[in-house]
Formats: C-alpha cells, structure tokens, sequence
C-alpha cells in the first residue's frame, strides 16, 4: 500500500506513456464507461426524471469524492501540493459541472447537462489515452494514476450517459452559457498559472499532451499560444453543436440570448 500511494517516493520506475501497461489499463477504465454508460442510459431510457437524474447524482458523489480524497491525501504528505491541485484543468470543471446537472434546475441544468456532454467524453479521452505527463512521472497502476483514470472516466461514463438517456437538451441558446463557463475557468485558470508558476488547463505549454502541436506551431508564444487554446476550445464547442444537429437532424429555432 506504501509502493501504491506513493509513500516516501515510488521504487518502481514508471511504465512511460504508450506504454503496453498504460494502454491496457486506460482501454480497460473506457470499455467499462462504455459499458455502463449504455446499459444504464438504456435502462433509465424511458424512465422519469427523477429516476434518470439519480445516476447523475451518484456520478456527482463519486467523482468529487474521489477528487477530494486526492487532494486531502496528497496535501497531508504535502503541504505544499495543493499549488498544482486547484480544480483548473479543463477535466476539473466536471467537478462543478456534473453535480451543477444532478442538483440543479432549469436553465442552469440544460446548460450544464450540455457542457457534461460536449467535454465529457474529450476529457475522458485526454486524461487517459493522453495523459502523458501523468505516466510519464508515475507507475501505471499508483494511486495518482488510478484515481485521475477514475475521474476522467466517470466524467465521460457521465456525458455518454446523458445522451443515452435522452436528457441533453443541446438548445442552442446554452451555447452561450456554455462558453461563459469555460471563459471563466480559463481566465481563472490563466491568472492562478501566472501566480503559481504552473500549466492549468494547459494555458502555459504543452506537456507532452497535443496541446504541444499548437505549442510548436506558433513557437510558444506567450500570447498566441494561450489564445490559441481558448479558440480551439470554442471552436469545439461550435463543431460539436452542429455535428450533434447533423447526426439527430434536430432543428433549433430559438435564438442565442443570454437572459
């Protein structure tokens, strides 16, 4: 348990990024989100809101906590840890975001619902099969690395969950609600890089993620390469609303307003 959570420093050497074992555990963590995100979305399909709403509130319960035990444990070894474990990554939204759209109601539901499902599964994705600053320093199987499989996961379990049970309105008066959202975070995000000297939501460089295309493109401009990111972020937001139109051939009449 010592070797697992990391007490008084790893002695195995980390499996590397890509590695067969990295590959093999995420794959595992995604075909079970897969799994139950279908099964249970099938089975509540046709259920009332109350009933559909309570898989979501176990999902909210399930990745905070997860999310606070990290941090709680990691910030008793270390005091000082908490400088690079402030929920500003674009995965840690979902922290606010999920139980936004278990607790919540009306408007700030829907939007929540949404951004759940637009960035859900793109966390998911990026927080394990490209997590390659996280297997890079850490054994594939610690508890750094199984918690963030965990959360990431639970994230993407939570937006292919909500389309799969018929609860994501995707109106398009919620766009910008949704870009609001992530706006603010970012500028939170940018401000706590600069006073802290770190890389939230990966505003600062790429790290070994594919943040570091953009990264080399403009040649870690410290001005560009931020911007770059935000845009890349909206200009998602906009694909996935009209590829989720194109894929349900849902119309939408209302117009964008923000009251």
């Amino acid at each position: 348990m010592r070797e697992f959570f990391g007490i008084g420093g790893f002695a195995r050497t980390a499996e590397g990024f890509m590695s067969w074992q990295h590959l093999t555990f995420v794959t595992s963590l995604v075909v079970a989100m897969v799994v139950l995100a279908v099964v249970l979305g099938r089975r509540y399909r046709l259920a009332d809101d109350k009933a559909k709403n309570g898989v979501l509130i176990a999902a909210a319960l399930l990745i905070d906590g997860f999310e606070l035990f990290k941090i709680v444990f990691s910030c008793v070894e270390d005091p000082s840890s908490w400088r690079t474990m402030l929920p500003l990554f674009l995965c840690s939204i979902q922290l606010i975001t999920i139980p936004l759209a278990a607790f919540s109601k009306g408007r700030l539901k829907e939007a929540s619902l949404d951004f759940v499902v637009i960035f859900g599964i793109l966390g998911a994705l990026l927080g394990t099969f490209g997590a390659a600053q996280n297997y890079n320093a850490y054994p594939v199987l610690s508890f750094p690395n199984v918690v963030s499989g965990i959360t990431h996961t639970i994230a993407g379990f939570a937006s292919l969950y909500i389309l799969i049970a018929g609860m994501a309105s995707m109106k398009k008066r919620n766009i910008v609600i949704t870009f609001v959202i992530l706006l603010g975070f970012c500028v939170a995000a940018y401000v706590a890089n600069i006073t802290l000297d770190y890389n939230y939501m990966f505003l600062m460089r790429g790290d070994g993620t594919p943040y570091d295309i953009l990264y080399n493109l403009v040649g870690g401009h410290p001005v560009f390469y931020p911007l770059g990111v935000v845009v890349l972020f909206l200009v998602y937001i906009v694909g996935y609303y009209a590829m989720y139109y194109l894929c349900t051939k849902k119309k939408v009449k209302e117009p964008i307003t923000i009251a």
